[in-house]
């Protein structure tokens, strides 16, 4: 159990989404923080987890409005946001003006703003902050975190999110945090395509691929996804289901492909990674981890 000594009352904070990067960035949260803690989900495994580190259980999200004066997001997709952002019994319906509303999910940037500006008539204040790198960063608290908001929310938000992320950036006004993330992402899904590639082309001339990493990681090819998806994943071959999914990242790169089209622009690389990607679905690897799509490109024979 998380044990808070200061007396002084914080603010309660609200999470909702305890998936697989929301739970750690929670319990961080619950660990690190003097405020009450508050989470919603709809999956009651998560909850029962954080209640023994005092994460209280939301009911409802109009309960969790109510309660919190701050509320952190971590969802799935846009959809996953707008719903409980924005339905009739949604959290803005019900959040108290002078709340704060983050949202660390990836979310559509013509979304990001829509909800803004709802969040502003309400008089909500709102900062859209997705999160790179791994689960295992989520546990440790040392995420990149990405944010979009004015200059004065982002310093009273700064000594929050910095419980969760090593790295927090203020990348501009509402909206630039997901435009941050989702090329990120997009340079790492292309990253991990091109790591998927070479790794075929070795193998099949007999290369060992230990040593073609090694090689690849002391020269201008190293890269986070060669150290971390090529080395911990591709080469031992392990695609676990409860990490981020081929699912996911081609919703995120949709998400890419769609801002580079709202500005004319025709991204060749990631539409090929796009390809794979849906050939890696179509092959039934569409929960896995997403490196999985070496088992597209490269099969293993018996």
């Amino acid at each position: 159990m998380a044990e808070h000594t200061n007396s002084t009352v914080e603010p309660n904070i609200g999470f909702v989404g305890l998936g697989v990067m929301g739970e750690p960035m929670c319990l961080n949260l619950a660990k690190k923080t003097r405020s009450k803690v508050i989470g919603f989900d709809l999956f009651p495994d998560p909850l029962e987890r954080l209640a023994e580190e005092g994460v209280a259980r939301a009911e409802s999200l109009e309960y969790l409005a109510d309660q919190c004066e701050l509320i952190f997001l971590s969802l799935p997709d846009g959809e996953a946001v707008k719903s409980v952002c924005c339905r009739p019994d949604g959290l803005v319906a019900h959040m108290k003006a002078s709340s704060t509303l983050v949202d660390m999910s990836t979310s559509p940037v013509g979304l990001t703003r829509e909800l803004a500006a709802q969040c502003q008539e309400r008089h909500i204040d709102f900062a859209d902050a997705p999160v790179a790198r791994t689960r295992e960063a989520a546990i440790r608290g040392d995420l990149s975190v990405m944010v979009g908001c004015d200059a004065t929310l982002f310093d009273r938000l700064l000594p929050v999110l910095k419980l969760m992320g090593s790295d927090v950036t203020h990348c501009g006004e509402v909206g630039s945090g997901q435009i941050m993330k989702i090329l990120n992402n997009m340079v790492l899904f292309q990253n991990v395509c091109a790591l998927t590639e070479a790794i075929a082309v070795a193998r099949r001339n007999s290369v060992n691929l230990d040593t073609l990493l090694s090689v690849l990681s002391k020269g201008s090819g190293d890269s986070f996804a060669l150290r971390n998806h090529g080395i911990k994943s591709m080469l031992p071959r392990i695609f676990p289901s409860r990490a981020f999914s081929t699912r996911y990242a081609k919703k995120d790169l949709g998400y890419a492909l769609d801002l580079a089209n709202s500005v004319g622009l025709d991204l060749k690389c990631a539409k090929v990674t796009m390809e794979r990607l849906t050939e890696s679905e179509m092959a039934g690897f569409g929960d896995q981890y997403f490196p999985v799509l070496l088992n597209v490109i490269d099969p293993m024979v018996d």
